[in-house]
């Protein structure tokens, strides 16, 4: 079959790097697509992911088997039920079944009357109500933007006067409309970790876990990021955290969605804290992590395809459970210098397309061809280095010997990515 592919960043090259080896595919068609999946797709460069009405067109005059969604803009903007109305499958929830990324007070609203494990919270839409909720939370204090922010409306503040800041500048407009509301929520303990499942509206697939490092610089420091690094498998998903986690929180949201009338077709990414009453939700995302789809594409041993395909038609009932390699992939992110607030665009990037050997991809996130051809950093992420080994040692070591093959001034990486799991070792 012919696919269509939605998007444009390091998650979506990963996505299409594992399409493209399928068997099953005679050509796979990205929009917009990048620089690095060019070199694997059709890129239409004409099209935004937020374009529902656009792409929904395109898929039809492409004639696709399937339509793969990959950022959260494009399911906001409803285009699974765009492709939903015109019958052409699609691997994406609908704009009502993706509010438990899109909208954080839908979700936490959801999983309080579901009793879904999760933290206590509030939502406020004013500023003095926000402030004065605070007395009821404990520092350290997590207030979030309600709506989309590109993974960076999250802040962990340390004290009263920072959340009071913290509070103003959100409701005060710093993410748009994403921020008209907040939601504070009580802090968690515990070890963080994103577990992902298949679903097809009533069954789930597991598919695997990875853990994210979120903050912007080394030893956890700086502002939150869209994520600036990831591995995979992660430590803390043992056996018996996987089992508490779907039987407590996957199985019962996929049911509790159904029931709702919004039955959830897609990726589901649940990202957990492992606490001392077993896990606990911290977010539902609804699509593949950024940059946690990278190590899961590398570790998968299989083809990615009938998974996609089987979800968007409603039955992942004869699927076998998914095989991942041995060992352990990790990714580290390279960002523009000024990330996440400023970052940098238009410096030139050498050496990230040369040849890293068997155990090495490099996927392109925030990246741009110049009129002379030569790639150049167009975004806050722009490269992912990933890498797999034996173990985390071993895949850790890969990763950064190809950072430093890259040349490329205006960028940085933080430098300990896989700690925890290094910790363990």
């Amino acid at each position: 079959m012919d696919i269509l592919l939605v998007g444009s960043g390091g998650r979506e090259h990963a996505l299409a790097w594992k399409i493209s080896r399928s068997p099953l595919v005679d050509t796979l068609y990205c929009a917009p697509g990048n620089p690095g999946m060019a070199r694997v797709a059709t890129c239409l460069s004409d099209y935004k992911a937020s374009d529902a009405e656009g792409l929904t067109r395109l898929a039809r005059e492409l004639k696709v088997g399937l339509v793969v969604v990959g950022p959260e803009v494009a399911l906001e903007a409803g285009l699974a039920d765009r492709l939903n109305a015109a019958g052409i499958p699609c691997f994406g929830p609908t704009a009502g079944a993706a509010q438990l990324e899109t909208s954080k007070a839908f979700s936490k609203a959801f999983m309080a009357r579901h009793a879904i494990p999760t933290a206590h919270y509030g939502v406020y839409d004013r500023v003095a109500d926000a402030r004065a909720a605070l007395n009821v939370f404990k520092p350290p204090y997590v207030i979030k933007a309600d709506g989309l922010a590109a993974g960076k409306g999250v802040a962990i503040s340390p004290d009263r006067a920072d959340a009071e800041a913290e509070i103003e500048r959100m409701l005060g407009g710093r993410f748009g409309a994403a921020g008209a509301r907040v939601v504070i929520e009580e802090f968690m303990e515990g070890e963080e970790g994103s577990l992902f499942a298949l679903c097809d509206g009533q069954r789930a697939v597991l598919f695997g876990g990875a853990q994210d490092h979120k903050r912007a610089f080394d030893g956890d420091l700086g502002p939150n990021t869209g994520g600036m690094g990831a591995y995979s498998p992660a430590p803390v998903f043992d056996e018996a955290l996987v089992t508490a986690a779907n039987q407590r929180i996957v199985q019962p949201t996929l049911e509790a969605m159904a029931l709702e009338g919004t039955p959830y077709r897609g990726v589901l990414y649940a990202g957990l804290m492992s606490t001392d009453e077993g896990p606990r939700v911290v977010e539902f995302n609804a699509r593949f992590g950024d940059p946690e789809c990278q190590v899961l594409m590398m570790r998968m041993a299989g083809d990615i395809v009938p998974y996609l395909l089987a979800c968007a038609l409603g039955d992942v009932s004869g699927l076998p459970e998914p095989v991942f390699k041995t060992g352990t992939v990790i990714c580290v992110v390279m960002a523009a210098k000024g990330y996440p607030d400023h970052p940098t665009e238009g410096t030139i990037i050498q050496g990230a397309e040369q040849d890293f050997g068997p155990h090495v991809q490099v996927f392109h996130a925030g990246t741009h061809r110049d009129a002379d051809g030569r790639l150049t950093a167009a975004g806050g992420r722009v490269l992912n280095i990933c890498a797999e080994g034996k173990d985390i040692v071993e895949a850790r070591e890969r990763a950064y010997e190809a950072v430093r093959m890259i040349d490329w001034p205006g960028g940085f990486n933080r430098t300990d990515i896989g700690w925890r799991a290094l910790e363990r070792k």
